[in-house]
């Protein structure tokens, strides 16, 4: 049994799979979430036999990590992967739905891209590196590297898809790591793929081209739900945190549930919650750290959840779904065919949509009147996807802060971040806003992270 005590900060998939593997090395752990649940922004409702995921809605099994986290909690037979058809991804283009190409023969036969931007493509072993190192935006990575066409019709609409980003502010070296680390150890983006394929294949690692996507029978709130039950009663709920601070060697906790007040020391705290929160709770004279924690951009996301009779829809449901490119200029960013991708989210005879709004393309929607937003939303989805009538179900959620954004110069937070732990040790800082912000990413670093603590 290990004798050192670790409290971790939220209870979210950071939070939780980091408690999992420290519970199972016997440390003694507690969690203080705020919320009366697990999850964070997993969140999983039923609603009128339609299974709506208002934040991640599917993983990507990127490590071997993760399978083990669900065999451990005893979830493996509610794991479910994504049908063959969710492979197919659309990107809109003059109002048309545009299947993104997946191999060389069709680039070639694709209309996404012109003639020009096709063999523009094939310079791209022969670009140099960047001088700018670090400090470059994705935008000006790819549209140096492969063209702007493609940025505008791959790229653009990823971003947006992905992090609800601005594809000019992210750095692609904090963002897209991977990416740039194609450009910095292969010398290009094709020579890196294709060695950087045996590289993945000895650590027993998918790309996340390839990786295979999971979710649960009963949505991804399950995983969460499963790790707090093998944890129990080391969770505590409807916990609200008011001050970490240092002393005699020790960290401390001041938190209080249903205005009750309590103290606790630990060896080690560990904290997953947004870095707009940890500034808030953390009491240090380190000025420049509540700075940036608060300089963190979220912006603001609406995921509107809609449910129709499938004999409204005019259109062949074959593919994940489709991302709007900027240049298109709707008032959404994409849409995923929720019940296309995996089974048991709607009923029989039945279809659902998740339509995303917002993001750093359009952060006013937290101003905006959310009804008359979701009336011009849906008028556009309709169209686009020939749908006939109003939907029988609609759901939505604001994220007044949704997606942590890996802005220019975020690399001066990671380094400021990890002198923080060195200088203030049994501190660690987690969280999406730090090694990535999806689920998969989130369980890779929660057992690195657990590395880390076990070596404190």
């Amino acid at each position: 049994m290990n004798s050192k005590n670790v409290i971790i900060l939220g209870a979210g998939i950071s939070g939780l799979s980091t408690a999992h593997w420290l519970n199972r090395a016997g440390y003694k752990v507690l969690l203080l979430e705020i919320k009366n649940a697990p999850g964070g922004s997993m969140i999983t409702e039923q609603s009128n036999g339609f299974l709506i995921d208002y934040g991640p809605n599917s993983g990507l099994e990127t490590s071997p990590k993760i399978k083990e986290l669900v065999e451990q909690v005893h979830l493996t037979n509610e794991m479910i992967y994504a049908n063959k058809e969710g492979n197919k991804r659309y990107i809109l283009k003059e109002n048309k739905l545009i299947p993104l190409p997946t191999d060389p023969l069709n680039f070639f036969k694709t209309d996404l891209f012109s003639w020009k931007a096709k063999f523009r493509l094939l310079k791209e072993p022969f670009v140099k590196k960047s001088e700018d190192g670090y400090y470059q935006s994705i935008a000006s990575f790819v549209e140096r590297r492969l063209g702007k066409e493609f940025l505008d019709y791959a790229i653009d609409p990823f971003v947006s898809g992905v992090f609800a980003g601005d594809p000019y502010k992210l750095s692609v070296k904090s963002a897209f790591p991977k990416l740039y680390r194609l450009e910095e150890k292969y010398g290009g983006l094709i020579k890196g793929m294709i060695k950087g394929a045996k590289e993945r294949k000895q650590r027993k690692e998918e790309s996340k081209q390839s990786a295979r996507m999971f979710s649960f029978r009963n949505g991804m709130q399950s995983l969460p739900k499963a790790i707090a039950k093998t944890l129990n009663e080391k969770i505590i709920y409807n916990a609200q945190v008011n001050r970490i601070f240092k002393e005699n060697g020790k960290w401390n906790v001041e938190y209080s549930v249903d205005k009750n007040k309590f103290n606790l020391s630990s060896d080690v705290i560990l904290s997953t919650i947004p870095s707009y929160q940890l500034s808030k709770i953390l009491s240090t004279d380190d000025e420049k750290m509540i700075e940036l924690l608060n300089k963190i951009y979220y912006p603001p996301v609406i995921v509107l959840y809609v449910g129709y009779n499938l004999n409204q829809i005019g259109r062949k449901l074959d593919g994940f779904g489709f991302l709007v490119p900027s240049k298109e200029r709707k008032s959404f960013l994409g849409a995923i065919w929720s019940s296309t991708i995996f089974e048991n989210r709607a009923g029989d005879e039945k279809a659902s949509f998740t339509i995303f709004i917002g993001g750093a393309r359009n952060p006013e929607v937290r101003n905006t009147n959310i009804n008359t937003l979701i009336d011009s939303v849906l008028a556009e989805f309709q169209e686009i996807m020939n749908v006939q009538g109003k939907p029988i179900l609609i759901k939505y959620r604001l994220w007044e802060k949704a997606i942590p954004q890996y802005n220019l110069g975020y690399i001066e937070y990671e380094k400021y971040f990890d002198e923080f732990e060195k200088l203030n040790p049994g501190i660690f800082i987690s969280g999406n806003f730090r090694g990535g912000i999806s689920v998969g990413d989130c369980i890779k670093n929660s057992y690195l992270l657990f590395e880390k603590i076990k070596e404190f």
